[in-house]
């Protein structure tokens, strides 16, 4: 799996990507929970024992696309209550917390290692990996993760995952800047 530090990124670029004026900080923090959300399997696997191949084990039905949309529907619900259900604004905002936190699972299939990830949780079980799978997979232990072994993930990520998405953050912040100077400008 990527780190939990580099599904904050994906939210935080994400987030930029998405940024309007009027996104508030409580916006931001929704986003990186939405995106570290799935790993909380890591607690059941390693404290409550619950099999990895299990459908709640590790990269089990915490990674799919199903649990992003239902948590993404029941948070947006919760956090964002002046929003009116069902109102433009409101699927908007389920469909970006939705996509950033389907990220977590298809980063998580792109790593090297480990099981597969459960992406059609909960109709099947079956772990996948994508065909391309150039990330270093993490260690799930800090003790392991301050190693050279960890140092060898984080240049991974930041080839793989951390370069391309601020750049196409920054891309975006240039672009919207640009719009927002030309439609100021009297042509």
């Amino acid at each position: 799996m990527p780190t939990i530090m580099t599904h904050s990124v994906v939210a935080l670029c994400a987030s930029c990507v998405y940024n309007r004026r009027d996104v508030s900080k409580r916006f931001w923090i929704l986003a990186i929970v939405v995106a570290v959300i799935p790993d909380v399997d890591v607690i059941g696997y390693q404290y409550l024992y619950v099999p990895y191949g299990h459908i709640l084990g590790h990269r089990g039905f915490f990674h799919s696309p199903c649990f992003a949309a239902l948590f993404s529907l029941v948070a947006v619900s919760i956090v964002f209550r002046e929003v009116r259900i069902l109102s433009r604004r409101w699927w908007a905002y389920v469909l970006f917390f939705f996509i950033v936190g389907a990220s977590h699972g298809l980063m998580d299939a792109m790593t090297n290692g480990g099981r597969g990830i459960a992406l059609l949780s909960p109709f099947s079980n079956h772990r996948y990996f994508l065909p391309w799978t150039p990330i270093e997979v993490s260690p799930l232990t800090v003790r392991r993760f301050l190693s050279p072994r960890g140092l060898t993930v984080i240049k991974s990520e930041i080839l793989w995952i951390w370069a391309p998405l601020v750049s196409i953050a920054i891309i975006a912040w240039i672009v919207r800047n640009n719009k927002s100077r030309l439609s100021g400008s009297k042509i």
